[in-house]
C-alpha cells in the first residue's frame, strides 16, 4: 500500500460508509495539495454529518476553485483548523449548499471568515449587491448574495460545539437574512418603479417565524404590507402604487431564474386573507382589527415586527395593532376560537404523517408555540414583560413572571431547541421545506450525526425525538393546569405561584365560566396533607384540561369534587383514577358533558367502579339485572327498602348505559334496547315484592295474575333517558275468585307499584303512564283481560287500535302476556286493512293534534315530537301503513319504528329515498332528545335556542365543538325532508 494511504477499514471506523470510494477520492489528483494534512482531513471528516458527502463535495469544490483561480483554498484547509472544520462541516451537512459552493467557489471565503452580523450589516451587503450586480440581473445578484450569507450562517451553525443551545442564534441570523433580502427586493422594486416609489411609503411587516426572529433554513416568509401616501399624493394613488411595489417585491424573491429562487413571500395573514387587498393603510388595518378580526389573527400578530421598508410606517402599524392583541383574551369567543385553532391544525395533518411531524404532530413545535402564545395572550394583557414575539424569549419571561415553573420552562426550552435543531438539520440537507422526520436508515444516520450522536446515530436520534415529543406533550398539560393549583394549594418550591387574579384569567381562557367557584373546588380537593389531597394534586392538572374540553367544565369539576368528597376516603377510588388511565379520562368526559350522568353518579358514587372494570360499560342483560334486583330486594325486610334497593340498581344501570352512550360505545338502538330491558326488569322485580306485600296487607292471596303491557316507546323497545313508561295494566282472575275481589287486589298492587316507583328520589323516578287504557283517565287503572276484550269488541276507536301497534308484554305473568297479544293482534293488524273512513279518521286526528297539542311558544320547525318532520310525523306515517297492510305483510307486524320502515320498503309500500328521509329524521330527533336530557338532566323537547346548550347537545351526538348554530339548521333540513314524505304518504298529498 502506498505511503500515507489508509486501510479502508480504518476509514470506515471514522464514519465513512463507502471506505473504498473514500480512499479513491482521497487519492484524487485534485487533492494533491492536501496530502500533507490527510490525517487532519480524515479526522475532521469523522465529525461531519455525512463524511462521504463531505469528501465528495471537497473534491468538487477544490476542483471548481482551481478552475476559477481560487488557489488559496487547499492551503487554508491544511493550515487552518477552523477553516477545515467549517468547509467540511457545510459540505457534510448540505448537498444543496455544496452545489452552491461548487457553482460559486469564491464563497469559500464567506464560510471560512463567517461571523455574526447585525441586521443592518446584512441589509447593507444585500442592497450593495443588487445596486451593483455586475454581469447579473439585480434579482440574480440578490440570490447569489443571499446564498453567500446563508453558507456563512450554516458554517457557524454546523460547527457549533452545542448546536441545540445555539439554535436561537442561527434562527435569528436566518430571520435577519430574510429581512435583508426583503429590503433588497424592495430596492429592486423601487428602482424599477420610480413613480410608485415616489407616491407611497411602504413597510413590510414580518409575521410568523420571520417576525419572531426564529426562522428556518427554508420556509415561506409571512408578511403583511402596510403603506401611507407620500407627501403630495392621495391615499388611493398611494395604495395602488404600493400594491405594485409589493407585488414586484414578492416576485423578486419567489420567481425562478437561472440562479433559482429564494422562497415564497406569503401575505395571506393580512386582513381578509387572500381575498383582501394586498396593501392597506394603518387606519384600514386598525378598522379591520377593531371590527372584524378573529382571535387567531390576533395570535398571529404576536410576532409582527417591521422587517423592511419605511420604519416610521412600520412603527405606526405596531402602535395601532398592539392594543388589540393584548385585549384579545377578554373577547367573548376567545376560548371557542382558541379551540378551533387547535382543531384546524390537527385536522390538516395527513394521517400518514402525524407520527413523523416535528411541527404539527403531537408533542411537536406547534404544541410549544401554541402553549407559550396562549399564556402570553392570557397574562400579557396586564404584564407587559411577556410581550415578545420570540418563543424562547417569551417562555423565559413567563418563567420570570412565575406563570410557568422554572424547571418546566427549562425543560420546555430545551425540548423546543431540540426539535427546531432537528428541523433545521433535516431542511439543511437538501434545502427543502419539510417538517417530517426521515424514515430511511441513511437519512436517520446523517441526522443523528448532525446532532453529535456518533454511536448508533439512527437509534439515538429516533429516541431523542420520541422522548422530546413525549416531554412536550406532558408539559403542555403542566403549563396550563398545574399552576392553577398554586393559587390555592401548597406545592413544591419549584411550582408556579399564580396569583388568584392570574389563576382566574387562566380559567376563563380555558372555558370555565365561574373561575372563582372552580378555584374553591380546586382548593377543596387539594388542600391539606392527606393522601387524598396529594393524589388530587397529581390528577387535577390533566383533569382540569379534560373538563375544559367539554361543554360544561364548571359542572364537571363540581360533580367531580362531590364524588371525590363522597369517596375520597375509599382506597379503591383514588387508586382507580390514578392507575387506570381511561377511568379518569372517561369520568372527566361524562361529568363535563352531562349533568344527568353527574347526578346519577352523585346518587350512587360507587358506580364509578365500573369505569375501571373490563367490560364495565357493556349494558347488562335483563336477566342479569333482574337477578341482582331480586337478590338485593330479598335482603330487605320492609317493602320500601326492597323497592329502594331495586331503584338503586336501576340508577347504577342508567349510569352504565349513559356512560357507554357518551363514550360512543353503543348507538341509539342499543340505548333504546338497554333502557327498555332495564325498565321491564325494574317492573318485574318490583312486582315480585309489591305483590306479596299486598297479599300480606289483604290477608289473602291476590287471586289474579298481573301483567304490565309496554306501550309507546316502551313497547317499541325505544325508551329514551327522558321517557315515561306508557303502560296498560291487565289482570286475569284465577278460577273461583270473584271478579270484584280480583279487581280490588290488582288495583292495590298497581297503586302501590306506581307510588313506590314514581316517588321522586335520588334516582330518576319511573313514571307509569296508563292514559292509553280504555276510556283514558276516566276508565279504571287496571282491567281484567275479559274487560279489555269486551271493551275492544264494542267501543274501540281507530286511535286505540293504532296505540296497540306498540303494545308488548313488559312485566308480570308470561302466559297472560301471550293471551293479551292474541286478543289485540286482530285489532292492530285488521284483516283486510283499514276501511277508508277509518283512514280519514286517523288523518283528521293527526291534523287536530298538530293544531292543538304543540305547546305555546314552541317552534314547529324544531320540536322533536310534534314539529314538522318530527317523531309524530314519522311514527304516524309508518303506523298507518302498518294498519293498512300488516294483514298481508308479516314484516309490518312489529312494535318497532325502524324495522317497520324497513319492512315497508321491502314490501314496495315506501320508496327507499322516502324511508331514508324518515329514518334519518326519526333517529336524529331521538338522539337529540336523549342528548338534551343527558346535557341538562331534564327533558328537552326542541333544538335548544341557547347556543351554548345547542353546542353541548351537538357535541354529545358527535358534532364538532361550536356547532350550536349549525345544529338547528341541520335538524330543520332533515325534518323538512321527512315532512314531505308525511304529506305524500300519510295525507295523500301530491
Amino acid at each position: 500500500m502506498a505511503p500515507g494511504r489508509r486501510e479502508p477499514s480504518s476509514l470506515a471506523r471514522r464514519g465513512l460508509v463507502d471506505a473504498e470510494r473514500a480512499e479513491q477520492l482521497l487519492a484524487d489528483p485534485v487533492l494533491t495539495e492536501l496530502e500533507g494534512c490527510r490525517d487532519a482531513l480524515v479526522d475532521t471528516l469523522s465529525r461531519c454529518a455525512d463524511p462521504d458527502a463531505a469528501l465528495l463535495g471537497l473534491v468538487r469544490l477544490v476542483e471548481a476553485a482551481a478552475q476559477q483561480g481560487e488557489d488559496g483554498l487547499p492551503g487554508a484547509l491544511c493550515t487552518d483548523d477552523r477553516a477545515r472544520r467549517r468547509v467540511l462541516g457545510v459540505l457534510g451537512a448540505s448537498t444543496a449548499l455544496t452545489d452552491h459552493l461548487v457553482a460559486h467557489p469564491g464563497h469559500w471565503h464567506a464560510v471560512v471568515e463567517a461571523e455574526g452580523l447585525d441586521p443592518a450589516a446584512r441589509a447593507g451587503a444585500m442592497i450593495a449587491a443588487v445596486r451593483d450586480p455586475g454581469d447579473l440581473e439585480p434579482q440574480d445578484a440578490l440570490r447569489v448574495e443571499y446564498r453567500r450569507q446563508l453558507v456563512a450562517i450554516a458554517a457557524l451553525d454546523v460547527t457549533s460545539g452545542d448546536p441545540v443551545s445555539e439554535l436561537p442564534v442561527a434562527a435569528a441570523a436566518l430571520a435577519d437574512l430574510a429581512g435583508a433580502a426583503l429590503e433588497a427586493a424592495l430596492v429592486i422594486a423601487q428602482d424599477e418603479l420610480p413613480d410608485e416609489a415616489a407616491a407611497a411609503r411602504l413597510a413590510v411587516i414580518g409575521m410568523g417565524k420571520a417576525g419572531g426572529r426564529e426562522l428556518n433554513y427554508i420556509s415561506d416568509v409571512d408578511v403583511i404590507f402596510v403603506a401611507e401616501a407620500a407627501e403630495g399624493h392621495d391615499e388611493g394613488e398611494a395604495i395602488a402604487a404600493a400594491t405594485r411595489l409589493a407585488s414586484r417585491l414578492m416576485s423578486a424573491c419567489a420567481s425562478s431564474t437561472a440562479h433559482g429562487s429564494l422562497w415564497p413571500v406569503d401575505a395571506n395573514l393580512r386582513p381578509e386573507g387572500a381575498q383582501g387587498p394586498l396593501v392597506r393603510t394603518v387606519a384600514s388595518h386598525r378598522t379591520y382589527y377593531q371590527r372584524w378580526a378573529k382571535t387567531w389573527e390576533f395570535q398571529a400578530l404576536l410576532k409582527a415586527r417591521p422587517m423592511a421598508g419605511d420604519p416610521e410606517v412600520g412603527a405606526a402599524y405596531l402602535d395601532a395593532i398592539r392594543p388589540f392583541v393584548w385585549q384579545a383574551s377578554s373577547r367573548e369567543d376567545f376560548v371557542d376560537d382558541v379551540q378551533s385553532m387547535r382543531r384546524r391544525v390537527e385536522d390538516h395533518i395527513p394521517s400518514g404523517e402525524a407520527a413523523r411531524q416535528l411541527k404539527l404532530g403531537p408533542g411537536g413545535l406547534r404544541d410549544v408555540e401554541f402553549s407559550v402564545q396562549l399564556l402570553q395572550m392570557v397574562h400579557g394583557r396586564t404584564d407587559e414583560t411577556l410581550r415578545s414575539g420570540t418563543t424562547l424569549d417569551a417562555l423565559a419571561a413567563l418563567s420570570r413572571g412565575s406563570y410557568v415553573g422554572r424547571r418546566d420552562a427549562s425543560t420546555l426550552d430545551h425540548a423546543y431547541r431540540t426539535l427546531r435543531t432537528l428541523e433545521h438539520r433535516i431542511q439543511l440537507r437538501r434545502m427543502r421545506r419539510t417538517h417530517l422526520m426521515p424514515t430511511g436508515a441513511t437519512d436517520l444516520r446523517h441526522l443523528g450525526r448532525a446532532l453529535r450522536i456518533f454511536s448508533e446515530p439512527e437509534k439515538g436520534v429516533t429516541a431523542l425525538r420520541s422522548e422530546t415529543s413525549l416531554e412536550v406533550r406532558r408539559l403542555h398539560q403542566r403549563l396550563f393546569y398545574r399552576p392553577l393549583l398554586s393559587a390555592v394549594a401548597r406545592l413544591s418550591d419549584d411550582d408556579v405561584r399564580l396569583s388568584p387574579e392570574a389563576a382566574r384569567e387562566r380559567l376563563l381562557a380555558l372555558g370555565y365560566r365561574d373561575p372563582a367557584g372552580a378555584l374553591r373546588h380546586i382548593e377543596g380537593l387539594t388542600g391539606g396533607v392527606s393522601r387524598s389531597a396529594s393524589i388530587h394534586r397529581q390528577l387535577l392538572p390533566v383533569m382540569l384540561e379534560w373538563f375544559g374540553e367539554e361543554a360544561d367544565p364548571d359542572a364537571g369539576l363540581l360533580a367531580f369534587r362531590k364524588v371525590s368528597d363522597a369517596l375520597g376516603t375509599t382506597p379503591w377510588y383514588l387508586r382507580l383514577l390514578r392507575d387506570e388511565g381511561t377511568a379518569a379520562r372517561t369520568l372527566a368526559r361524562v361529568l363535563g358533558a352531562s349533568r344527568f350522568t353527574g347526578d346519577l353518579l352523585l346518587s350512587s358514587p360507587e358506580a364509578v367502579q365500573m369505569l375501571g372494570e373490563s367490560g364495565g360499560l357493556v349494558p347488562r342483560s335483563r336477566e342479569d339485572i333482574e337477578r341482582r334486583m331480586r337478590a338485593a330486594a330479598g335482603r330487605k325486610d320492609e317493602l320500601e327498602g326492597a323497592v329502594s334497593s331495586i331503584r338503586a340498581i336501576r340508577r347504577a344501570e342508567f349510569f352504565r348505559v349513559a356512560v357507554a352512550d357518551l363514550t360512543e360505545q353503543i348507538g341509539l338502538d342499543d340505548v333504546g334496547r338497554a333502557l327498555t330491558e332495564l325498565t321491564c326488569a325494574t317492573l318485574d322485580a318490583a312486582l315480585g315484592v309489591v305483590g306479596p306485600a299486598v297479599e300480606a296487607e289483604l290477608g289473602r292471596p291476590l287471586g289474579t295474575d298481573l301483567l304490565v303491557v309496554g306501550m309507546g316507546r316502551l313497547g317499541g323497545r325505544e325508551v329514551g333517558y327522558a321517557s315515561d313508561a306508557d303502560v296498560l295494566f291487565v289482570h286475569d282472575p284465577h278460577d273461583g275468585v270473584a271478579d270484584a275481589q280480583a279487581q280490588e287486589a290488582a288495583a292495590a298492587v298497581v297503586s302501590r307499584l306506581r307510588t313506590l316507583l314514581g316517588t321522586p328520589g335520588s334516582d330518576p323516578p319511573l313514571g307509569l303512564d296508563a292514559d292509553l287504557r280504555p276510556e283514558g283517565k276516566a276508565g279504571p287503572l287496571v282491567r281484567s283481560l275479559g274487560s279489555y276484550r269486551a271493551y275492544y269488541e264494542r267501543w274501540s276507536e281507530p286511535w286505540e287500535a293504532q296505540a296497540l301497534l306498540r303494545a308488548a308484554p313488559c312485566a308480570g305473568d308470561v302466559a297472560l302476556g301471550e293471551r293479551f297479544v292474541a286478543l289485540v293482534d286482530p285489532m292492530r293488524w285488521p284483516k283486510g286493512g283499514l276501511p277508508p273512513e277509518a283512514v280519514r279518521q286517523v288523518r283528521r286526528l293527526k291534523a287536530r293534534m298538530e293544531g292543538e297539542r304543540l305547546p305555546r311558544g314552541a317552534d314547529r320547525r324544531t320540536h322533536f315530537k310534534l314539529g314538522y318532520g318530527g317523531l309524530s310525523d314519522v311514527e304516524w306515517t309508518i303506523q298507518l301503513l302498518q294498519m293498512q297492510h300488516a294483514h298481508e305483510v308479516p314484516g309490518l307486524r312489529t312494535t318497532q319504528t325502524l324495522p317497520a320502515i324497513a319492512a315497508a320498503v321491502e314490501a314496495g309500500l315506501l320508496e327507499r329515498a322516502d324511508a331514508d328521509a324518515m329514518r334519518e329524521a326519526w333517529s336524529m330527533a331521538s338522539r337529540l332528545r336523549n342528548a338534551g336530557m343527558l346535557l341538562r338532566a331534564r327533558p328537552v323537547d326542541s333544538v335548544p335556542s341557547n347556543l351554548r346548550e345547542a353546542d353541548g347537545v351537538g357535541r354529545i351526538v358527535g358534532m364538532p365543538p361550536q356547532s350550536g348554530l349549525t345544529l338547528a339548521e341541520s335538524y330543520r333540513r332533515t325534518a323538512r325532508h321527512a315532512r314531505s314524505v308525511t304529506d305524500r304518504v300519510f295525507y295523500g298529498e301530491v
